[in-house]
């Protein structure tokens, strides 16, 4: 049924699906608008860094079944797999979606399949298949003739983690949302090529909702952990001794704090909702609020603790001091910086004008934001030799080192408590 399948955006969700499909001998035409990413992948390369991506990716171009373009072709199935984030006021933007499902309008045909993989508010999957109708008025769509239409729509979100998006894309259950029955059973019939794990069926409304929720319980957890920090903080407790006592308890998970929320989704998503629903997500809102108020916080403690230095060192002044960030990316051994709480706070602390050392060794280069004369992307050692104060905001694996070094001469800030005491024998 489906011989050929494109995947429009091949970014972090886009590009591991597209190499699944290729892996089982599809035809893969992916599209993107970034011509970078479009040689890059034609050269059996990948663009961005993820675990074994990147021989599969080679295999998959190699052999011919995967190959970039930046125009829509015609095809059996159209994947959309496209950023959907916010703009002021926390309101969604489905601008991304709607370019998308006008790029491939004018090669749409009768038979085909368009699925929605990009998480976004609930109403997006019937406003997308509206865009496309609108665009082709000679075929119809689900919203027109129902089972009988011409092209068939479905929401089918992603529910993988950055890291090992490989094997979770594989092995994870997924939520089929199609328009119409037919729909829902040509996107079950789609995604066995390659998901080993179950795919339950609902309709596109719910689908959405799924994906939302999934990461609104997240964040809302999170939220919990964040907020206990600053509470021990001001109490002089140790959090992570305090959440690794609370977890003994048999029906306690609490999760561990960190320097904030991030990423595409759980930084963003929960806000779909509250936009949907203003008046009742309050739970939600407020989850939101604490997650977003980390980094200010630990700002807060960062600047007091060069001024504390500044106090202690007769003549010095704040751009004399050397504070290192450790770490960059919204979460461990990933290269992905999308809504970083870590590159935010690295980012206001050079506004404080001391002297910033970021390290992220998942990147070459600093990104725009942090290009500044006081900003330098250094190596862990020597952000140990030079700094006065380390603050470490990810918990990458480099960073185990840690644990083995003296940090009495420095200053230290640790979101992640990557030098928590691992036991209770005191």
């Amino acid at each position: 049924m489906f011989n050929t399948i494109s995947m429009i955006g091949l970014g972090y969700i886009g590009l591991p699906t597209a190499t699944m499909f290729a892996s089982r001998k599809k035809t893969v035409i992916g599209v993107d608008v970034n011509e970078h990413a479009v040689n890059t992948i034609n050269q059996g390369r990948i663009h961005i860094v993820e675990p074994e991506l990147d021989m599969l990716v080679r295999a998959a171009v190699s052999e011919g079944h995967l190959r970039a373009t930046l125009k829509p072709e015609p095809a059996d199935a159209f994947l959309i797999a496209v950023p959907t984030p916010f703009k002021d006021g926390h309101k969604p933007d489905v601008s991304y979606v709607e370019a998308a499902a006008r790029s491939i309008a004018p090669v749409l045909a009768k038979g085909n399949l368009v699925v929605l993989e990009s998480t976004s508010p609930v109403g997006t999957t019937e406003q997308m298949a509206q865009w496309l109708a609108e665009a082709r008025p000679d075929l119809t769509f689900p919203q027109q003739a129902g089972e009988a239409a011409d092209v068939q729509v479905a929401y089918c979100p992603e529910r993988v983690l950055p890291g090992k998006v490989v094997h979770e894309l594989v092995s994870n259950d997924r939520v089929i949302g199609g328009m119409t029955q037919r729909a829902s059973d040509m996107a079950i019939a789609l995604y066995k090529t390659f998901v080993q794990g179950e795919l339950f069926q609902t309709n596109a409304r719910t689908a959405e909702m799924c994906k939302l929720t999934e990461n609104s319980f997240r964040d809302v957890n999170i939220a919990f952990a964040n907020e206990l920090s600053i509470i021990c903080d001001k109490l002089s407790i140790n959090v992570w001794d305090l959440i690794r006592l609370a977890n003994r308890h048999p029906r306690v998970n609490i999760l561990q704090p960190g320097a904030g929320v991030g990423g595409h989704c759980i930084a963003v998503d929960p806000w779909f909702i509250v936009d949907s629903a203003s008046d009742e997500a309050q739970l939600i809102r407020s989850a939101r609020e604490v997650n977003d108020s980390k980094p200010e916080w630990l700002v807060a403690r960062i600047k007091a603790a060069i001024l504390d230095i500044c106090a202690k060192r007769p003549g010095s002044s704040v751009p004399d001091i050397k504070v290192a960030c450790l770490g960059l990316a919204f979460k461990p051994d990933i290269d992905d910086l999308r809504e970083s709480p870590a590159l935010e706070i690295t980012s206001e602390i050079s506004k404080l004008e001391c002297r910033v050392l970021a390290v992220e060794p998942n990147i070459e280069a600093l990104p725009s934001r942090l290009v500044a004369s006081n900003i330098s992307l250094v190596s862990l050692e020597e952000a140990i030799d030079c700094a006065d104060v380390i603050c470490v905001l990810v918990k990458h694996k480099q960073f185990d080192r840690l644990y083995e070094i003296d940090l009495q001469k420095f200053v230290l800030v640790d979101a992640v408590g990557i030098r928590s005491r691992r036991d209770m024998s005191y």
